[in-house]
């Protein structure tokens, strides 16, 4: 099942906002880019962690969206995130996979990377799987 990545895009506002893009959506990976930007830099023209961080929040909250059971919902519960290399152009790459899909959680690993295909971040983030409404 491939997703369409505008529309899950659409649901979160504050990605639109800061610039995040979808290009692929499937349950078993999900990927997204954030252009380099001035707004979106740190000191000496760095692109700020947090913008890293919200690419791969992101992507990995997709991935553990398309890995839910009908009608459920989720919400991060835990990131961790090692930031390994600055981006100072280009574009920054995320793809999110499933680690694990369990009845309460999804695990999702995150690899960011840039232009030339070097990681620049390695993200592990768990979902809590909500149950619907009764």
């Amino acid at each position: 099942m491939t997703a369409d990545p505008a529309a899950l895009l659409a649901l979160m506002p504050f990605a639109v906002a800061t610039g995040v893009e979808l290009d692929r959506a499937t349950p078993g990976e999900v990927t997204g880019r954030l252009p380099w930007a001035p707004g979106r830099c740190t000191a000496g023209g760095v692109l700020h962690g947090g913008a890293l961080m919200t690419l791969a929040d992101t992507v990995g909250a997709v991935c553990a969206y398309l890995n839910l059971p009908p009608g459920a919902s989720t919400s991060t519960l835990a990131s961790a995130t090692s930031l390994l290399r600055a981006v100072r152009g280009g574009t920054a790459h995320a793809t999110a996979r499933p680690l694990h899909v369990g009845r309460s959680t999804v695990v999702v690993l995150v690899e960011v990377t840039d232009d030339d295909g070097r990681p620049v971040a390695s993200v592990t983030a768990t979902q809590a799987v909500l149950a619907a409404p009764a």
